[in-house]
């Protein structure tokens, strides 16, 4: 009796470990493809009414953009000729007030990124897109826009780098 359960046991987890073979923890698919790559997303949100030039913030999303997905699949990174190819443009980064005070003052503002993305997939090309993302964070107006920059512009990366993979290579 004691074999017979240590046998429906193997075979138990013989199966269980064998049908989880063609998933993976982050729901990114792949297909085919070997390497990736991101192009520079050119900061283009000044030309966006209302929005402001933000130095660096080209780079750093690129670079955010890249890590992700490098951590998430099983992809390398290229310089040029990717099977995955990533590009677009920062349009918007703007700050707003959202809420009023009864003497009319914001009591909160909100700063917001909006990038547009052109994803092409040289394996499987019926699956290109051209899509805008957006994010934004909400900060009280008596705080600095320097003391919350660093931990807003990190969620918004977080939030919009995550939508684009979801975008292009979550099989849901």
């Amino acid at each position: 009796m004691k074999k017979i359960s240590y046998l429906i046991a193997i075979l138990f987890t013989a199966l269980s470990l064998n049908g989880c073979g063609i998933y993976n923890f982050t729901g990114g698919d792949v297909g085919d493809a070997k390497t990736y790559e991101v192009r520079l997303f050119q900061n283009y949100a000044a030309q966006s009414p209302g929005s402001t030039f933000e130095p660096g913030l080209d780079r750093d999303f690129t670079r955010e953009l890249q890590d992700l997905i490098l951590n998430q699949t099983s992809l390398d990174l290229v310089s040029s000729g990717g099977d995955l190819v990533y590009e677009g443009e920062i349009t918007e980064y703007r700050i707003t007030p959202m809420t009023a005070t009864a003497n009319q003052t914001s009591a909160q503002n909100r700063l917001t990124m909006t990038v547009t993305v052109r994803f092409f997939n040289n394996k499987k090309e019926d699956v290109d897109f051209d899509q805008r993302f957006s994010f934004f964070y909400d900060y009280g107006a008596t705080t600095s826009y320097s003391s919350i920059k660093s931990t807003a512009l990190e969620e918004i990366y977080e939030r919009i780098t995550q939508d684009i993979f979801n975008a292009s290579l979550a099989d849901w």
